[in-house]
């Protein structure tokens, strides 16, 4: 598949984001008229540059309301395009972009619209120019891409095609079915982009909240699958309006849309031979063929089957080991070549990390995960351009596969045992006696926040690299403004993530930070592990007396069982099968713990009580 991406996706200069493309492995690139006016290298040189950099110059665009219009305002159009396809000439072009018009449109008729073409796609041939004509959403008569290309077929000119957009398409709720029965010769272009399902006017939508593939919400697979069976074989490309993409590092979102490709490719692949093309579009076709456009794969791995570790970093550890001790995970030693602890309580493997430690105060800083091959699910990542991390490791130490996370976490992809137990561990404690824990419990969840400009690019790094399925965000209050919150999962639930976007004042504070990450442990008897917890001196996040008597409007709740929630600081939350019950540590530095029940088929996270953690939190932080 030949990747392409529109320089609007980008921020810098055209010289910067031609530069970024080349770097994340684009084959070619769009250029969005913009860019060329602005920048003070001469199409000359943009062509030199260019092959330089071996990036092909696709497509070039926008032409905005051509058709539709008056005998005068077509021959100041025409003689528009004239002076577009002389300067594609010099740059080199051959594809130009045509959007149905939206502005000065005034007449209503296929015919009219179909001559206009014709006088255009003839302009155009006498220089060398291909005309893509693309059907926008908000068009003034033409919004359809099926009515695009019946404009195509009528006027049936060699230099006059249309172009596939999939926000146009899919934003639409189109039909993408029809696809199969273009003429593949008539497909001049195909862009592509994602979105978050949103209620709000398509234009506003498409200029600001369009995402790169796998961080949306949209069908896309499907959408490619269709364009494939129809025998395109041209570019694929990505042109997506983005707040946040257009003022972020300019090399990393170009590696982030690569990515983004990669694993389009991958999920086209999969649902082109998952899905009878009879099924698709009724043309009989068999379920597993070729065609004319090959799309690549990824070494194929299992969702992780589980948490292996998490690893706190910290210069000075006494308020970690106070904090698990009280809860009442058991020292497991020191390992024997690394200034590391392991901290066990069940299954569940806290590693806190004093080797070079950056962070003044504790933070969470690697993530282990059970995979069934650490080799093949590492090769993977590294395919979908996520950076490597190397540890050091002696003679008969686990060599751990490590990547790292958008917002710097490293992930480490570690051998999974059938027992949940980890070979790794013999490392700790030489000669230490072992004393079994106590109670079983496992890693429940662990909670990011993530950087605003790396949101997007989180969402598809985990989607992509370790098969985590995100399910649909939600905002929830705090005092310090909305939080997003992305909750990313396995199937069956033995791994969940939540991704936190914390509001934007926090980005900009350094000293004081009033939202924090946390790691969450399952229990299986809640009520006695806070009391046992209690007992060793535990420090609990207080919970207002208000959200008990809140607690008792909203449930049914036996008053013991109420009064113990309001004696141990528990919070409490149910659901159609079942309940959840959990509390909160105060915070060391950025970490805090927390420890939960889950009754039954509950797979939450309690997510009523959140606002009022939020709010216990920044409270006690601005006591403070």
């Amino acid at each position: 598949m030949r990747t392409g991406i529109a320089t609007v996706c980008l921020s810098g200069t055209l010289k910067e984001k031609m530069q970024a493309c080349a770097i994340a492995g684009f084959d070619g690139i769009e250029i969005f008229e913009q860019d060329l006016v602005t920048s003070p290298l001469s199409p000359e040189d943009i062509r030199k540059m260019a092959a330089d950099l071996g990036l092909g110059l696709d497509l070039y665009q926008p032409f905005r309301d051509f058709d539709g219009v008056t005998p005068e305002l077509l021959k100041a159009n025409l003689k528009r395009a004239e002076a577009k396809f002389k300067l594609m000439s010099r740059l080199g072009m051959d594809t130009i972009l045509v959007c149905s018009n939206v502005a000065t449109a005034t007449i209503d008729d296929d015919q009219l619209r179909a001559e206009q073409l014709a006088a255009l796609a003839g302009l155009a041939g006498d220089h060398g120019v291909k005309v893509a004509y693309e059907a926008l959403a908000w068009g003034k008569y033409v919004n359809d891409y099926e009515h695009a290309y019946r404009l195509v077929d009528m006027v049936d000119h060699p230099n006059l095609g249309t172009c596939l957009d999939s926000f146009h398409i899919l934003s639409r709720d189109w039909d993408t079915a029809p696809i199969e029965q273009l003429n593949a010769e008539k497909i001049f272009f195909v862009q592509v982009a994602d979105a978050p399902k949103l209620s709000m006017d398509v234009l506003s939508w498409s200029r600001h909240y369009r995402v790169f593939p796998g961080e949306g919400q949209f069908e896309l697979a499907k959408f490619m699958g269709h364009v494939v069976r129809a025998g395109y074989t041209g570019p694929v490309s990505l042109e997506v309006f983005n707040d946040v993409f257009r003022q972020s590092d300019v090399e990393r979102t170009a590696v982030d849309a690569m990515r983004s490709l990669i694993w389009l490719e991958e999920q086209s692949a999969n649902w082109l031979a998952s899905t009878p093309a009879e099924t698709a579009a009724g043309n009989g076709g068999a379920s597993r063929r070729r065609y004319p456009m090959e799309l690549a794969t990824l070494p194929k791995v299992n969702e992780p089957a589980g948490f292996n570790f998490a690893e706190v970093k910290a210069d000075d550890t006494a308020q970690l080991e106070k904090l698990l001790g009280q809860l009442g995970f058991g020292f497991e030693g020191r390992h024997r070549t690394k200034d590391v602890q392991l901290w066990t309580m069940g299954q569940a493997r806290v590693i806190i990390n004093e080797q070079a430690a950056s962070h003044t105060e504790p933070a969470i800083a690697a993530l282990g995960f059970d995979v069934d091959s650490p080799v093949i699910a590492s090769a993977r990542a590294q395919q979908l351009k996520a950076p490597v991390v190397a540890r050091k490791v002696q003679a008969d130490e686990e060599v751990f596969q490590g990547i790292s996370a958008p917002d710097s976490t490293e992930i480490f992809l570690c051998q999974g045992s059938p027992d949940g137990t980890a070979a790794w561990t013999h490392e700790f404690g030489e000669g230490l006696e072992h004393s079994a824990a106590p109670q079983n419990a496992v890693i429940d969840h662990v909670n990011l926040a993530q950087p605003w400009q790396h949101f997007d690019e989180a969402v598809l790094f985990y989607t992509s690299a370790l098969a985590l399925e995100p399910l649909p965000f939600a905002e929830v209050p705090s005092p310090s403004g909305l939080v997003r919150s992305q909750v990313m999962e396995t199937s069956h639930g033995a791994v969940r993530l939540v991704l936190n976007l914390a509001p934007a004042q926090q980005a900009q504070e350094t000293a004081r930070k009033t939202y924090q990450e946390h790691i969450a442990f399952a229990v299986d008897d809640l009520v006695a592990t806070a009391r046992s917890a209690r007992d060793r001196g535990l420090e609990f996040l207080q919970i207002p007396a208000n959200y008990y008597e809140d607690l008792e409007a909203r449930f049914d709740l036996e008053p013991g069982f109420l009064a113990t929630l309001q004696e141990l600081n528990l919070l409490y939350d149910r659901d159609a099968n079942g309940e959840f019950l959990h509390f909160y540590t105060a915070t060391v530095g950025s970490v805090f713990f927390e420890m939960v029940e889950r009754r039954g088929s509950y797979n939450g996270y309690g997510a009523p009580n959140a606002p009022v953690r939020h709010a216990v939190q920044y409270d006690s932080l601005h006591r403070a």
